[in-house]
């Protein structure tokens, strides 16, 4: 069994910058494959970007903007998005994937308007 509790939502301006962070428990061996998603209303969840024992994958939309990385103890996800956009708005979710299952987080919002 896996917990995900993701924090760091809010509030900005288009081109600032927001640091989510995803904090982990339980079961050591699921958290090798660990991603972020994002969801708006009325549609699917979106992925983001993934961190596979040490190797990154980004969306084409974030590519250069948004960084995830893991503490060493691995006990927490993270996600630095800067230079944000409009479009960035959404419910932000942590995932991570094993043999055992899927977990996802409760989410954590992230608004950009002007």
């Amino acid at each position: 069994q896996v917990r995900l509790v993701e924090s760091g939502g809010g509030s900005v301006q288009p081109g600032e910058s927001l640091r989510l962070s995803c904090a982990i428990s339980g079961a050591p061996y699921c958290r090798f494959n660990m991603s972020w998603w994002r969801q708006t209303p009325g549609k699917e969840r979106d992925f983001v970007a993934r961190l596979l024992r040490g190797t990154t994958e980004y969306a084409e939309s974030v590519k250069g903007r948004f960084t995830i990385s893991r503490d060493s103890p691995q006990n927490t996800l993270y996600l630095q998005m800067n230079s944000l956009k409009p479009e960035d708005t959404g419910m932000y979710y942590c995932k991570s994937q094993c043999v055992e299952g899927t977990y996802w987080g409760q989410g954590t919002q992230v608004t950009v308007s002007s």
